[in-house]
């Protein structure tokens, strides 16, 4: 097992099923049986889990909680893509079946993406003025559909959605007053400087996803010489502390603008055939070693 976090730590520490392949785009890779997921977060001393994909884990909210407790688990919430800036009706109807799921699970947050559509993030179209009215619109209604289950709405620049870009991050930051899933890595992928936005945008911090990235193949990705889905395969990810994302600084940042939600930590993998979970776990166990690192220099910093 992981050294645990010091007791007085500052941090609140999650993880998602995506660190071990599961995820929501078709064909993306092996998927490991939820029971091998779970105990391999267990296994590293975790306690709190986003859901990962629909379906993924049980949708019965009883059933859910009833299996995250086997394994001493807690809900904090899960990732919804949903196309808003066209059918603005089938988003909400999704929006609110979601909603009320992670409420009577007993998650505290709705984590939003504008997705394109399309299968995948690979691909997109660039919208016109109406549609992203439009996105805007549906993402404030979602805002409040979130808020009438108890739930915070975080809205997540993505590689391969309609937020991703430092332009569009910053266009979605002036045009609405929701919060930041603030990810670390698709941030830079897109070309933003994650810390730097937490400097400067302390009050829009909704919900934070760590991950660490090679910063050449991110480049790739930026210019268009590789697809997101193949620079995951060749290592676009890696341990928190083994790339180019300044994850101490952005920690120490996050904390003295105020923020004390979740620290997620995320890094995209896709497995192949018949690929067991042992790297996967190995990546994070060496992640959270670095962030029991940084968080020992914020209690130590208060001491």
């Amino acid at each position: 097992m992981t050294e645990p976090l010091h007791p007085l730590s500052p941090l609140r520490i999650a993880a998602a099923p995506i660190s071990w392949g599961v995820c929501e785009v078709p064909g993306w890779g092996h998927v490991l049986d939820p029971d091998i997921v779970l105990a391999e977060m267990a296994s590293l001393g975790l306690t709190a889990t986003e859901f990962g994909p629909p379906g993924y884990l049980p949708a019965d909210p009883a059933e859910l909680r009833k299996t995250l407790r086997g394994y001493g688990i807690a809900p904090i919430g899960g990732f919804l893509a949903l196309a808003l800036h066209r059918e603005p009706s089938w988003a909400l109807t999704a929006a609110r079946t979601a909603a009320a799921q992670f409420a009577a699970a007993g998650a505290e947050v709705l984590v939003l993406a504008a997705a394109t559509g399309h299968d995948g993030y690979d691909t997109r179209t660039p919208l016109d003025a109406r549609q992203w009215r439009t996105l805007l619109d549906t993402a404030a209604a979602v805002g409040d559909i979130a808020a009438e289950h108890g739930l915070r709405l975080a809205v997540h620049p993505h590689v391969g959605t309609h937020v991703e870009t430092a332009a569009e991050v910053e266009r979605f930051l002036a045009d609405s007053d929701l919060d930041l899933c603030l990810d670390t890595g698709h941030l830079l992928i897109g070309g933003a400087d994650p810390v730097e936005l937490a400097r400067r945008h302390p009050d829009r911090l909704g919900h934070i996803h760590l991950k660490d990235v090679r910063a050449a193949l991110a480049d790739e990705v930026r210019s268009g010489a590789v697809e997101y889905s193949e620079a995951v395969r060749r290592g676009l990810y890696v341990p928190l502390g083994a790339g180019d994302v300044e994850v101490a600084a952005l920690v120490r940042a996050a904390h003295a603008g105020g923020y004390r939600g979740w620290y997620v930590i995320e890094q995209d993998t896709a497995l192949r055939p018949g690929e067991t979970a042992a790297a996967a776990t190995a990546a994070a166990r060496q992640s959270l070693r670095h962030l029991a690192e940084i968080a020992a220099g914020l209690t130590s910093a208060r001491i």
